[in-house]
């Protein structure tokens, strides 16, 4: 029985400092999978999606959605409509997680909705900014990579957005011209940013 309480104590601690868990990461401590489903019955652990698992007390953020996508997609990282969410730099709510991940990387089913997009080399590892959500390690694309990733992808979520996000951006001072121009040679959209960039700095 004790053995039982300490198992217990250690899933209770691991949901405290992570937010969410999956049942492989209690394989770590040798504690079996099964606890969970019985802490959910006993209604001290709330399933909240496939796989995935909180206290119920736990308080959620705005951002709680991304801390959850993120524990099922732990090398996805945050970006385009959800990192300009994330960053305040527009005014669009999107129905949908936007996540990038390696070209080859396997992309689960999801309750939530999400778009997966296909990144690879600097475009995916260039930029990401680890942020603590709900006690869940979440990836986002720093300000001025967001806002060069959608004029990379404006003819998807549109050539407004990624103005807005532009105009935001320097409004916000979340980023600097040199660093815009940094991450838009990594995207390739020099060519494309320079007059509205320039059009700012006049």
């Amino acid at each position: 029985m004790k053995t039982q309480n300490k198992k217990q104590t250690k899933v209770l601690s691991l949901l405290k400092s992570r937010g969410i868990i999956r049942p492989r990461e209690l394989d770590t401590f040798n504690i079996p999978r099964e606890l969970l489903r019985r802490l959910c019955q006993s209604g001290m652990v709330q399933r909240v999606g496939h796989g995935l698992y909180r206290l119920p007390i736990a308080p959620v953020s705005e951002h709680y959605t991304l801390a959850e996508v993120c524990a099922s997609v732990p090398a996805g990282v945050v970006c385009l409509l959800s990192a300009l969410r994330f960053h305040g730099l527009t005014t669009q709510a999107p129905h949908a997680i936007w996540i990038a991940v390696d070209t080859r990387a396997y992309t689960p089913k999801m309750a939530i909705p999400v778009h997966f997009v296909r990144f690879s080399g600097d475009a995916l590892a260039e930029g990401v900014v680890t942020h603590k959500v709900d006690g869940v390690k979440v990836k986002v694309y720093c300000p001025a990579k967001t806002v060069a990733d959608c004029f990379k992808y404006r003819n998807k979520i549109g050539l407004d957005v990624a103005l807005e996000a532009l105009r935001e951006s320097q409004r916000a001072g979340v980023c600097t011209v040199d660093e815009l121009w940094h991450y838009a040679k990594i995207c390739r959209v020099g060519v494309v940013m320079r007059p509205y960039m320039e059009a700012l700095t006049i």
